[in-house]
């Protein structure tokens, strides 16, 4: 419990920090689609070398992905009528049978019909996450965090030398 309300209040002050929205909304677009498509494959291990290579907030992207993997479960069902009818498609088949017959490629676990309906709804809805989560952070960032730093309490709480002295020492540690 301790972990997730870490994890929760660090993904508040990252939405109350200067960190740019395409930053925080690729980091909750890839964090949905390692929450909807299962863990343990080499498609996960692409996102994750995403996250780490590129300006993606890793911090949004784990803990929207944890929250998403909650969802996930709801609509397995629903991704394996997905991906079984994808994987019998007749005029996918050869296709299936070469990227099944390549070295790497297997690993990805894309004969299983759950793997391949969530990853094929993950990368579809990839940009719709992105957009919808890049336009929430702007108007919560609007709505609220402009509101909270124009009242007279935030601004008496900035006057103080205690809140100087961390946010001196927020510049320098981190």
């Amino acid at each position: 419990m301790g972990l997730l309300l870490k994890q929760l209040f660090g993904f508040i002050k990252l939405l109350n920090s200067e960190t740019g929205h395409n930053q925080i909304a690729a980091g909750v677009a890839c964090g949905f689609i390692l929450g909807m498509t299962p863990l343990l494959s080499l498609q996960s291990l692409l996102v994750f070398l995403l996250i780490f290579f590129f300006r993606i907030q890793a911090g949004a992207a784990f803990i929207s992905a944890f929250f998403f993997a909650f969802i996930a479960w709801v609509f397995d069902p629903l991704f394996h009528q997905f991906g079984s009818w994808f994987l019998s498609l007749p005029s996918l088949q050869g296709l299936w049978t070469e990227l099944y017959n390549m070295p790497l490629v297997p690993l990805t676990r894309f004969n299983n019909s759950v793997v391949m309906g969530s990853g094929v709804f993950a990368i579809l809805c990839f940009p719709l996450v992105f957009f919808a989560s890049k336009w929430l952070v702007k108007k919560y960032r609007r709505a609220v965090v402009d509101r909270i730093k124009s009242t007279k309490f935030w601004k008496g709480i900035q006057a103080t030398s205690l809140y100087k002295w961390y946010y001196s020492y927020e510049n320098l540690y981190g």
